[in-house]
């Protein structure tokens, strides 16, 4: 099956990508929740759509990338949640929380689908996220979850 994706997958492709899957993983899986639509002709203009718009969020060289990575790996993040007495979240702590929170911490603009996060966060503590900035350049951030 072939399809336009339009979010990116990890391990498939990003965002405008043409890919061939098996059919039940793009029936079962990818088009029910809107990561990927049919390919068909007419669908090249909204892959063009998507990969103008990629290109515009995307960090351009490999230097930048690299740039960025160190200056993520140089500040200290704190992330402001509410939690009990516990010291358990009311929620959790999301990819969009981790952006803000790196924007105020006067860190780099990121885009919370590049954030990757192995568990859920729902305690209070210190975490590790991995912030893919470039094809070639992946990050790890160390952020501090903290009661608000």
């Amino acid at each position: 099956m072939k399809l336009i994706l339009t979010h990116e997958v990890s391990g498939l492709g990003a965002a405008g990508d043409i890919v061939e899957v098996k059919d039940g993983y793009g029936r079962n899986f990818l088009m029910p929740r809107g990561l990927a639509t049919p390919w068909t002709k007419g669908g090249q203009k909204q892959v063009d759509a998507l990969t103008k718009g990629r290109e515009v969020r995307e960090i351009k060289d490999l230097d930048t990338a690299k740039g960025v990575k160190g200056q993520l790996e140089a500040t200290s993040v704190k992330v402001p949640a509410k939690a009990g007495q516990s010291g358990r979240l009311f929620g959790a702590v999301s990819n969009g929380d981790i952006a803000a929170a790196v924007k105020a911490a006067g860190g780099p603009e990121l885009d919370k689908r590049k954030i990757e996060v192995k568990q859920a966060i729902k305690t209070l503590g210190s975490y590790e996220a991995t912030v893919r900035l470039h094809p070639e350049v992946s990050a790890v951030l160390t952020f501090e979850v903290v009661s608000a």
